[in-house]
């Protein structure tokens, strides 16, 4: 989350001196555990070896910056690769990615 904040923080500064105002940024991250570290103020015994990394992400979101998202299962695109999907989620999947089946008439 950090990598992603830090290109986005770039980015929307880029933005900004071209004159170019920018909306909140939403962050889609699929690890809930993540998402609730950066959200919770609280300091966490546990997470001390990624102190910095959490405080840079965890300033970003109080200021306001970014507003991390979780996506719902269903629009997860890795799922296609990883997990069991039903035929309609598994084409609808499909088509996001941009695959066709040239064997079905159109």
């Amino acid at each position: 989350m950090a990598n992603v904040t830090s290109e986005m923080v770039w980015t929307r500064n880029l933005l900004k001196f071209l004159g170019i105002s920018v909306p909140p940024i939403h962050l889609y991250c699929d690890n809930q555990a993540a998402l609730h570290i950066a959200n919770n103020p609280v300091y966490h015994e546990r997470t001390k070896h990624i102190e910095v990394d959490y405080h840079f992400v965890s300033e970003r979101i109080v200021s306001g910056e970014i507003q991390p998202r979780y996506p719902p299962s269903t629009e997860q695109l890795a799922n296609i690769f990883t997990k069991a999907l039903g035929p309609c989620q598994f084409h609808c999947l499909l088509g996001k990615l941009g695959i066709l089946n040239h064997h079905v008439p159109t």
